[in-house]
């Protein structure tokens, strides 16, 4: 749970530093620089010896869809969303990592689904307004795209089964490598490198997350992950949430309806609680 923790007060800082510096680059492209940083990070400790194919490849799609395909589509919603936004949006990744574990186990139930449609009202609530939704609905979508990769890659993770007396920090590697890979081709496809330009600053930022927000903060997640219980993992994935929200309202200055983001939250709260609920009865 201590890692756990403290990746949690690590991320709240990340997303004001993504909106603030980052704003305006290519997701993709940011998405394989930092993850290509934490590649770089990792290489060091490859040791692959003891694992067989089967792992390899597990490890790498896992690597893919938790840090490529989640990193893609959090980035892309910073066109569309502020910072304390895509934080509080992220609430949603317990619900899901509930229902991804109960397929797993090939079980069903209505609560966490109503959980999620919870959830999805106390959103309303908070971001209601007049005008154009067509943007709002984009960064909505996206964080969720991102929120379902991340929590997939949780559960499957923690279902890895490595060799007895296997060091974890041995094969991580491999995860950054899927990730590496599809947000490579993604990059190679889609950016116009002509046009790539970056501050020193944006560097800077750059260097940091790819080395402590993704590459150690990631390693000591899923680390962490395989130590805790599913139900346990769902409620820490949310702690972030709330430091997140008063970091970008504090720090980084940005605005929001104080009474719709209280009346809102109190709604997502109690979907939390109602999915929690369900987690203790299983």
């Amino acid at each position: 749970m201590l890692y756990l923790l403290l990746v949690s007060f690590t991320w709240a800082f990340s997303f004001g530093l993504i909106k603030g510096i980052l704003t305006g680059v290519n997701p993709i492209l940011v998405s394989f620089i930092r993850l290509s940083i934490s590649l770089v990070i990792f290489m060091p400790f490859l040791r692959i010896s003891k694992l067989n194919f089967r792992q390899m490849k597990s490890l790498f799609l896992i690597g893919a869809v938790q840090f490529g395909v989640m990193y893609v589509s959090y980035i892309s919603a910073y066109k569309y969303l502020l910072a304390w936004q895509i934080a509080l949006f992220t609430i949603f990744t317990p619900i899901y990592v509930t229902i991804i574990n109960d397929l797993y186990k090939k079980k069903f139930s209505i609560i966490p689904l109503f959980a999620a449609i919870l959830s999805i009202v106390g959103t309303l609530i908070i971001m209601f307004k007049t005008g154009e939704p067509g943007p709002f609905l984009k960064g909505f979508t996206l964080v969720q795209i991102s929120n379902i990769s991340f929590a997939w890659g949780q559960i499957a993770y923690k279902k890895m089964n490595f060799p007895v007396n296997f060091k974890q920090v041995n094969a991580f590697a491999i995860s950054y490598l899927g990730a590496v890979v599809l947000t490579g081709i993604s990059a190679a496809l889609t950016v116009d490198f002509s046009v790539v330009a970056f501050t020193a600053k944006q560097v800077y930022t750059l260097i940091y997350l790819g080395a402590i927000a993704s590459g150690i903060c990631f390693f000591l997640w899923n680390y962490g992950a395989k130590k805790t219980s599913a139900g346990l993992l769902a409620v820490m994935n949310n702690l972030k949430i709330p430091l997140a929200v008063v970091c970008s309202l504090l720090f980084w200055h940005e605005q929001a309806n104080i009474t719709r983001l209280a009346l809102g939250s109190v709604v997502i709260v109690a979907a939390m609680m109602l999915n929690k609920f369900k987690r203790k009865s299983l």
